[in-house]
């Protein structure tokens, strides 16, 4: 979508930032866990996932049910001051969107040395530390998951955990063939992804029932 260019986020994780109030449940929240939507000439309501499209803005926490709640209870319009056209399929058309953001921070990630791929790499990054994000193919085998599962529990806990794509598109985001395993090193680009990545688990239709996103804990202790 126009308009739709990566800027990464140099605050993320820290308070303080800019806050909007979502117009479903009327709680102010950071901007980075809400959607923005705007009213195009044709007064048509879209996704402004980069946040940067001009006119009104309607905010709204990424949560696919408060998306379906504002086109039911009519909220768009009244955000907007005025008759609007809402597509049934807002919520999958901002999914959409928020997804080929995810792929593209990590393509992104990939090209500029941020990311590392393949089991026995990730294992070394996640030995030598800096990791911030453990990126898996919800489809990888168990055995592999299980293995690196551990090894981040013992000697990185607290990174998080993101398994929201299978391998084969894990493999086209980031330009490599077979791509089930990597890491994201810790910094601004890793932040970014992180937070589109949350809002991508609030608007999928299976959220809640899958563990897309995990803070991995260390050891249980006694």
């Amino acid at each position: 979508m126009d308009g739709d260019t990566l800027t990464v986020n140099e605050e993320a994780g820290e308070t303080g930032g800019s806050r909007r109030r979502c117009i479903v449940s009327g709680e102010v929240r950071d901007k980075a866990e809400l959607l923005r939507f705007v009213a195009t000439p044709e007064r048509q309501i879209v996704p402004d996932v980069a946040g940067n499209l001009p006119g009104r803005g309607a905010w709204i926490k990424a949560d696919r049910g408060l998306i379906e709640r504002a086109m039911a209870k009519n909220l768009f319009a009244r955000a907007m001051k005025g008759a609007v056209s809402v597509d049934p399929k807002l919520a999958d058309l901002a999914a959409s969107l928020i997804e080929a953001r995810c792929l593209r921070w990590l393509g992104l990630a990939r090209r500029t040395g941020a990311a590392i791929t393949g089991f026995e790499k990730v294992r070394g990054a996640l030995k030598q530390g800096d990791v911030r994000i453990l990126v898996e193919a919800h489809d990888a085998a168990a055995d592999g998951r299980d293995k690196l599962a551990r090894l981040a529990a013992a000697v990185a806990p607290g990174i998080a955990h993101v398994a929201l794509f299978d391998a084969a598109t894990l493999s086209e985001a980031m330009g490599q063939p077979h791509v089930v395993h990597a890491v994201v090193m810790a910094g601004p680009l890793a932040e970014s992804f992180l937070a589109d990545a949350a809002r991508l688990q609030g608007l999928r239709a299976d959220a809640g029932r899958t563990n897309g996103i995990e803070r991995v804990e260390g050891p249980a202790t006694k």
